[in-house]
């Protein structure tokens, strides 16, 4: 069964939270890179759009230090990851979440074991409004009345007008008659199957729904709508639009999307991105590949995640932390 416990942090790593959560610094535990000899080749990777600009500035990165390296990168969505794993096309298959069970199934019909899944970094799939939107936060009954046709949790009305969650006061006037936009992602994204499980709780979306290509154009789509909403990752964030906080259906409380409550788990849609791989039981992956890895989960590589504004991990799940040494790098 898929597992959607989004981030089952143990005691051992909430100890290092406080010492760079606020400010999303990279942990001081987490290990520099240390170049090695003879790294060169071709690299593909296919996959997430969320990470797309991610893997393309750990790529860039990568490739200053090793320049014979190629690296090609191709964000659709998480769901071409593990077809292009499965056909060989890709040695790397970045997803914005985990493999579902049917394709953990066809993988291991395929190779005999199951795809290997590497946590690369910390998001929190957010919901943005334009930046001019008076709204401040909003619950997940009140997010799944707005995007989902059936109300599964429980929301007795549907919510189309910014007057069925906005308090009445003057300011917001000229919001309250206001039909709300609705941005979103294709099925082909992970963002988009996550939202609709953990938000909508299965639910179907909406049929206004805008579907975007990518996470940039969702951002675009609210950015430039005084009255749009939609969800995407929070590196994707920009001046045009702001993140709204959501309720907590554990202590009822609104929580910004930021790292620390991604951490503690109070913001209640913080997830991991993956990087998938195909690595045989007890065999070390192929040199390009376990370098590159190894890079990602290094000092430098984490801090091109906090420089793409997502969350860095702590420094157990990186090179040299003890998962680390499990996954043989």
């Amino acid at each position: 069964m898929l597992s959607l416990h989004i981030l089952t942090i143990t005691l051992m790593l909430l100890t290092g939270v406080a010492s760079f959560a606020q400010t999303a610094q990279v942990d001081p535990g987490v290990k520099p890179y240390k170049r090695v000899a003879g790294i060169s080749g071709n690299l593909n990777s296919i996959g997430s759009d969320t990470l797309n600009n991610l893997m393309t500035l750990w790529a860039e990165a990568f490739r200053a230090q090793y320049p014979n390296v190629n690296i090609q990168i191709e964000g659709k969505g998480s769901s071409t990851a593990p077809p292009a794993l499965i056909s060989a096309t890709s040695q790397l298959g970045p997803m914005s979440r985990e493999m579902k069970s049917k394709e953990i199934d066809d993988f291991e019909k395929k190779f005999g074991y199951k795809p290997t899944a590497i946590k690369v970094a910390i998001d929190a799939l957010a919901v943005f409004v334009h930046k001019d939107n008076p709204v401040e936060g909003l619950s997940l009954q009140q997010i799944d009345a707005i995007f989902s046709k059936n109300r599964k949790r429980g929301a007795e009305n549907d919510i189309t007008r910014w007057g069925d969650v906005l308090e009445p006061t003057t300011l917001e006037q000229s919001f309250a008659n206001r039909p709300i936009s609705l941005y979103g992602r294709n099925s082909a994204s992970g963002t988009y199957g996550l939202f609709k499980k953990k938000v909508l709780q299965g639910g179907d979306y909406k049929d206004s729904v805008k579907e975007q290509p990518g996470s940039s154009a969702v951002i675009q789509g609210v950015g430039s709508d005084k009255y749009g909403i939609g969800y995407s990752g929070i590196g994707y964030k920009t001046a045009g639009v702001k993140a709204l906080k959501i309720k907590n259906d554990g202590d009822g409380k609104l929580y910004e999307p930021n790292v620390t409550n991604s951490l503690t788990k109070k913001y209640p849609l913080a997830r991991f991105l993956y990087v998938y791989v195909n690595k045989k039981p007890n065999q070390t992956l192929d040199p390009l590949t376990a370098e590159f890895l190894k890079f990602v989960l290094s000092k430098e590589g984490q801090r091109v995640v906090v420089k793409d504004g997502y969350y860095p991990l702590p420094a157990e799940l990186t090179y040299g932390g003890s998962r680390g040494y499990l996954l043989g790098l």
